[in-house]
Formats: C-alpha cells, sequence, structure tokens
C-alpha cells in the first residue's frame, strides 16, 4: 500500500469494531476523535442520513498538509424508519423485536478528506435476522450491552452468530466500516 506512504492517516471514531477492522485491514493510523451533535433533519432522504453524518463528521476536524481522515457512521433501517444507538434497555428491546424474524438495511456512511480533497460514499447491506424469542432479546442484551451500536446489536457477536439467518452485501459495513470499498476509495483517492 505504498500510494499511501504520502499520507498520515487518522481515523476519526471511537467505535472499537472500526479501530479493529482497520488494524485487521492493515493500515497504520492514530485515531482522533471529537463528538459532534448526529441530529440531522427528519426531511432528509433516509439513504443519505449515515453519509450526512460521516461528512459531518469530518467537517469537525481541522487537518494538516498530509493527514488523511477517514470518519463513518452507521444506521439499521427497517421499514422506512433509522434505528439509531438504544438509550436504555426497553428502546434495546424495541429494536430487537422489531428487527426480529424481518430483513433490514445498514448504511454506512464514510467520509475521506485532506487538507485539499474530499470524499464520500454510502455503502449498503440486507440483513435477515430470525424470529427472537423475548428470552432470546433478554439474553442478548444482558450478556452483549448494545448501547454502543446502531439497531442494539453487532453481526460479529452472538446475535451473528446465531441468529443472522441471511446476508446480501459486505459483512463489514455491517460491522460499521466497508472495508472492500474503503479499500478501492483510498487507492483512488490517493492517486
Amino acid at each position: 500500500m505504498s500510494w499511501l506512504n504520502d499520507y498520515q492517516i487518522i481515523l476519526g471514531s471511537g467505535s472499537p469494531r472500526r479501530v479493529q477492522l482497520l488494524r485487521e485491514a492493515g493500515y497504520n493510523y492514530t485515531q482522533r476523535v471529537i463528538e459532534i451533535d448526529e441530529s440531522f433533519d427528519s426531511d432528509m432522504p433516509i439513504h443519505t442520513v449515515a453519509e450526512h453524518l460521516a461528512v459531518l463528521k469530518s467537517q469537525a476536524h481541522t487537518l494538516n498538509e498530509k493527514e488523511l481522515l477517514i470518519t463513518a457512521d452507521s444506521v439499521v433501517i427497517i421499514n422506512d424508519q433509522i434505528l439509531g444507538k438504544p438509550k436504555n434497555r426497553k428502546e434495546a428491546e424495541g429494536f430487537l423485536h422489531l428487527l426480529s424474524g424481518s430483513t433490514h438495511i445498514v448504511h454506512t456512511g464514510v467520509c475521506l478528506r485532506s487538507s485539499d480533497n474530499q470524499d464520500s460514499f454510502t455503502a449498503a447491506s440486507e440483513v435477515t435476522l430470525a424470529n427472537l424469542s423475548h428470552e432470546e432479546i433478554g439474553y442478548y442484551i444482558e450478556h452483549y450491552p448494545p448501547y454502543d451500536r446502531a439497531g442494539g446489536y453487532g453481526v460479529q457477536d452472538w446475535i451473528g452468530h446465531n441468529c443472522v439467518t441471511e446476508i446480501k452485501g459486505s459483512y463489514t459495513n455491517i460491522m460499521g466500516l466497508p472495508t472492500a470499498e474503503l479499500y478501492a476509495r483510498l487507492r483512488h483517492f490517493c492517486s
């Protein structure tokens, strides 16, 4: 990945999953997190929200000449409704009951930015969950706290291993960072 040699990569995310994915994909980077207001206009087209939030996160950073910033945001969409991170157990239970036995879409918006260039995109994956009993939902929330995860679940843990019946699209996108598309976009960005 010599085409990255001219840049210092910065991950503008506190997500442990994004940290893991970038590390496992072989990138050398530093982490710099700036918290922002993640609210958005309710009239905004639903398929643009994740990318919009990724761009907002990027704009919160001031960059030096050789820095290349990666920011991202993921949302879960079902029945034209966005499920963000659950605020409490009741909301987590509600999210999982809604997702149970159905197919939803995970959008991850990604923004790449240097001091003189910017590119952003959205990746989409479909996820189908088996029917979840009230007991299974309770077990999951108790043993795998879902409060920092869009839709209230993580595809890489118990629910993904036992209850996801089908995936269409990128698995890493569902985790929070579409690494194959990121790699292709970075190559183009740096050329």
